[in-house]
């Protein structure tokens, strides 16, 4: 596996816009190709996704993104592009761990946690999981399995709730993990959360042949719930996008990319033979 996971988030036919306005707030960033389905783009060097699935799924803070500001000015700024006309869920302000850190939902859903790099973090962007109701309490089995799954992945650190405070004692506070050499973090929260995962926020990989293509498939399904599409849940209700890292360039091939999508939209796990012969 030689490309690097990705995020993609679901919009109702917006995804051009979001990934245009995203373009203008994140530095290091532009739209590197778009069709009418799908739209990639980078922010900060780091690939996204926006899909035009429909109004079926709803992003919401679940998955959040981490963004780390080298300065004052940088998280100011931010803040009051990604806060305009969205929700702010911890309003920027000191707290005891960051002397710069808010929370917010922009105005297409997507939640960002903006705070100062105290710790030189080499990635400006980084996924954030919270485990909600049920799944509260399996952050931790969830970091181990996934760290277990992919290459190049380890633990970094784990901090956990203590007694008196405002969570069960011993669930995790704040994690820091890498896959693929990719820096990820985990929260958990027994409160009465609305929400929890779901495909408004997926993880897309990118496999080399059909070997990694069925590696990740049976690893990550198992226990979960296979989808269309190259799309599964695992067993704690993240979704994952398991595809080929050729797909793009076969979609957008003249003379067949439209029988290439006709077979991409009957396919549950993907055959890359098939989709090159189509």
């Amino acid at each position: 596996m030689k490309g690097k996971l990705y995020p993609c988030l679901w919009f109702d036919g917006k995804a051009k816009e979001a990934a245009t306005y995203y373009s203008s707030v994140f530095e290091n960033s532009k739209i590197t190709s778009e069709n009418p389905m799908v739209v990639i783009f980078e922010l900060n060097g780091m690939q996204f996704m926006g899909l035009n699935g429909g109004p079926q799924f709803k992003i919401n803070p679940s998955i959040s993104f981490f963004v780390f500001a080298d300065s004052a000015e940088e998280i100011d700024k931010k803040w009051k592009d990604l806060s305009a006309d969205g929700n702010v869920m911890m309003p920027l302000d000191k707290y005891p761990w960051n002397e710069k850190y808010g929370w917010c939902q922009d105005k297409f859903g997507v939640t960002w946690q903006l705070m100062m790099n105290d710790n030189g973090a080499e990635q400006k962007i980084v996924p954030s999981f919270m485990f909600t109701k049920q799944q509260s309490g399996r952050a931790e089995e969830a970091i181990n399995f996934y760290t277990s799954v992919f290459k190049n992945s380890k633990v970094e650190m784990i901090s956990r709730y203590e007694k008196g405070e405002p969570d069960v004692e011993g669930n995790i506070k704040h994690a820091r993990f890498t896959l693929n050499g990719q820096a990820f973090a985990a929260m958990e929260s027994s409160g009465p959360h609305a929400f929890t995962f779901n495909e408004g926020i997926s993880l897309v990989v990118p496999c080399d042949d059909q070997e990694e293509i069925d590696y990740f498939w049976n690893k990550l399904s198992e226990g979960g719930k296979e989808s269309q599409c190259g799309w599964l849940k695992d067993k704690f209700g993240m979704s994952w996008q398991i595809v080929p890292a050729i797909l793009g360039k076969l979609m957008s091939d003249p003379a067949k990319g439209k029988r290439v999508m006709e077979l991409v939209m009957k396919s549950v796990k993907f055959n890359i033979e098939e989709l090159e012969n189509a």
